[in-house]
């Protein structure tokens, strides 16, 4: 197993359960946030999830943390549901751990990323997305 992948494993056994685009979904109606850290290029190319805040990875944690002066006006608390989604399903992981790590005790990741939401027949926008801010 290569280094990345045994990062990834551990990251996936500390975040413990992680959910299926139609429990993603179920958060997000919920009051919960779906946040989208794919990069431009592929929410050009794939299309965005209504209602989900686009943050690149480079920017989620100061952009999530509710202590940070640079946090997103949707950041309010530490027990927020949070659902990451990248393009498969894999840096989510890794950025929902960094979430936990800041105190967002609720954060998880979407199995398969993007391409299960829309897979699943989900609703998928135009990829005109802004971004969140900048750090």
């Amino acid at each position: 197993m290569s280094a990345v992948d045994e990062l990834l494993a551990r990251a996936r056994r500390k975040l413990g359960h992680r959910v299926g685009p139609r429990e993603a979904a179920a958060v997000q109606e919920a009051g919960g946030l779906l946040v989208d850290i794919r990069y431009a290029e592929l929410r050009e190319r794939d299309g965005i999830i209504p209602g989900a805040l686009i943050v690149e990875r480079n920017e989620l944690e100061w952009r999530l943390d509710p202590t940070g002066e640079h946090r997103a006006p949707e950041a309010t608390h530490h027990a927020l549901p949070v659902v990451v989604v990248c393009n498969e399903g894999y840096a989510s992981s890794l950025a929902a751990l960094s979430l936990r790590e800041l105190g967002l005790h609720r954060a998880t990741d979407l199995e398969g990323g993007f391409q299960t939401w829309r897979g699943a027949g989900l609703p998928v926008g135009a990829g005109r997305g802004e971004t969140g801010g900048e750090r």
